[in-house]
């Protein structure tokens, strides 16, 4: 069975950073695609980067140059350092793993970015 599980969420004023990581467990991460969501309050759920098992990179357009996702696969993990925080990246993130066409999720981590 997948489990993911998401820790680094916290408070953080506009401008700082912060490091989220996804520990996976019960698959062959090193062939799964892996990817960081988000979903704002009264919003859909949205990718805001992703990765192949390959190391090829995707950004939402909104985060490019800020966001960097990168995966550990000795260690079965996917970080999301994200710099430069602005306000609106205020929102749940989740960790998706696509492994044999299943999308496993994790269970969010709360990002906040306010003064």
């Amino acid at each position: 069975q997948v489990q993911l599980v998401e820790s680094g969420g916290g408070l953080v004023q506009p401008g700082g950073s912060l490091r989220l990581s996804c520990a996976a467990s019960g698959s062959i991460f090193s062939i799964a695609a892996m990817g960081w969501y988000r979903q704002a309050p009264g919003k859909e759920r949205e990718l805001v980067a992703a990765i192949t098992s390959g190391g090829s990179t995707y950004y939402a357009d909104s985060v490019k140059g800020r966001f960097t996702i990168s995966r550990d696969n000795a260690k079965k993990t996917v970080s999301l350092q994200m710099n430069s925080l602005k306000p609106e990246d205020t929102a749940v993130y989740y960790c998706k793993e696509e492994l044999f066409q299943r999308d496993y999720w994790g269970q969010g981590t709360q990002v906040t970015v306010s003064s």
